[in-house]
């Protein structure tokens, strides 16, 4: 049986092409020569402590701040979960109303649990079209702020995970209209702001606290990432003492020296990498609008670096144009989801990976086309998710921390059911996919027809229902 470093070392030496985070996509070259043990110490003199920096850390924090533009930085080593956790947690009191965009990743509902928060919950839009959650509507934000006066903090997720940008400032605007600080999950747009091909980043726009990740787009080692602070509406000393208790008391230098060696390749090498990069992802972007049968996805929101492989109408499921990538042509997707497959690109990216990905998807383009004019088989694509994708609705019943309450005062109030009989039901649940790590159903959440038929439907295609006890079940309180 081989060790977990042995069978990394033998991939990381094979033919495998990852269009998949980290950012720096296994190239040394991009993360400046660090290798892991030569520089593995601890906080021994002269390098300073991350919980009280005042020296060399101090000092790359500032830089980084200064690169995004923000009034405030702190490096995150336990990736962007504990930025989110400890910005939620420092900006409420428990108890408080929140705002939450209910495309938020999983950590946002952990923090809302810890702190007993009440959410209020807006929706983002669908496109049926491109089969994508789209953004989350400044409108939407305002009416929910008018009708909750007791909402203390908004939180939204944007870009998300397929890419969508949502309006930032027009969001922030109307959040500070009510004087509460606005929180921009941003982890998948680290780089934004460093090409005109991209937008904007969020502390460009105005938002009070912002958490990037990385080692998602940029080249940086798995789990870094950074929280940003701006303006007087936060509370700023207990957003650190939220960082201080969640953080690891012992961070590693070596994801510390890749954070500051990502943000010196920001601020030295930006025009060298970027400009590359961007001409290359606009010529492979402009190949792949060729396809007939697959689909680039295109919004006017969405922001260029991810590749959206939409299957819609070709007779392929998602499942199979993913399984298709990685065995036949040792091309690592990010993600299937219901309709498509998505590839994360980089300025780690090499002109022979993208070649090869060009290459393979017009080959699969062209069975594709074969297949359907030959009208002889049974195709996995024409299985269509129910609601197409789109994000399902959830009576809010209880809050996530009201809901552990319950179980923890009443452990026989619970009751398990199968998927197919759980519509109607008060779940005690999570259930997500992972990626993109969105919960569908959150515990104290009435289970939507909708959301039931999404859940045996991803079984069936094969996908990895997380978030439950065993699968095809799903624990509910009783008396809901």
């Amino acid at each position: 049986m081989s060790t977990l470093l042995e069978k990394l070392t033998a991939y990381g030496a094979s033919d495998y092409y990852g269009f998949h985070m980290p950012g720096h996509k296994r190239k040394l070259d991009m993360l400046e020569g660090v290798t892991p043990c030569q520089i593995d110490i601890t906080e021994i003199d002269g390098f300073d402590d991350l919980h009280h920096a005042e020296g060399i850390l101090r000092e790359a924090q500032e830089r980084a701040a200064e690169t995004y533009h923000a009034d405030e930085t702190h490096f995150l080593v336990n990736g962007s979960t504990v930025g989110i956790l400890s910005a939620i947690l420092g900006v409420t009191r428990r108890g408080d109303e929140i705002l939450v965009a209910r495309n938020c990743h999983k950590s946002v509902y952990h923090a809302l649990e810890m702190q007993g928060l009440h959410p209020v919950y807006v929706y983002p839009g669908f496109d049926p079209d491109t089969q994508l959650n789209t953004e989350i509507f400044a409108d939407d934000i305002r009416r929910a702020l008018e009708t909750h006066p007791h909402i203390r903090a908004a939180v939204i997720v944007s870009p998300t995970y397929d890419g969508i940008v949502s309006d930032v400032e027009s969001i922030a605007e109307a959040v500070h209209v009510h004087d509460i600080p606005l929180i921009v999950d941003e982890a998948h747009g680290a780089h934004f702001g460093f090409h005109p091909c991209f937008p904007e980043n969020a502390n460009q726009k105005g938002a009070d606290i912002v958490i990037h990740s990385l080692h998602k787009t940029l080249p940086s080692l798995t789990q870094t990432a950074l929280l940003h602070i701006n303006g007087e509406r936060v509370d700023r000393r207990r957003v650190r003492k939220y960082l201080h208790m969640l953080e690891s008391s012992s961070p590693s230098y070596v994801l510390m020296a890749g954070i500051d060696a990502c943000i010196h390749m920001l601020r030295e090498r930006r025009e060298e990498l970027f400009g590359p990069y961007v001409e290359m992802l606009k010529r492979t972007r402009n190949e792949l609008g060729a396809l007939k049968r697959l689909r680039l996805a295109k919004a006017d929101n969405m922001e260029p670096s991810k590749l959206v492989i939409s299957c819609a109408g070709s007779g392929l499921s998602s499942r199979e144009l993913y399984r298709k990538l990685l065995d036949d042509y040792h091309l690592q997707p990010e993600m299937r989801a219901g309709g498509y497959v998505l590839l994360m690109t980089s300025v780690g990216d090499t002109e022979e990976g993208m070649e090869r990905l060009v290459n393979a998807l017009f080959s699969i383009d062209r069975e594709a086309e074969e297949r359907q004019k030959a009208k002889d088989a049974v195709w996995e694509g024409q299985m269509e998710c129910p609601g197409a994708g789109g994000f399902p609705w959830q009576e809010l019943v209880y809050a996530p921390g009201e809901a552990e309450d319950l179980r923890e005062k009443d452990p026989a109030g619970i009751r398990k059911v199968s998927w197919k009989d759980c519509v109607g039901e008060v779940a005690m649940e999570y259930a997500y996919l992972y990626p993109p790590g969105c919960p569908m159903i959150v515990p104290g959440e009435r289970v939507s027809q909708e959301t039931a038929d999404m859940l045996q439907w991803y079984q069936e295609q094969g996908f990895a229902v997380e978030g439950l006890k065993e699968d095809s079940w799903i624990e509910v309180w009783k008396h809901g």
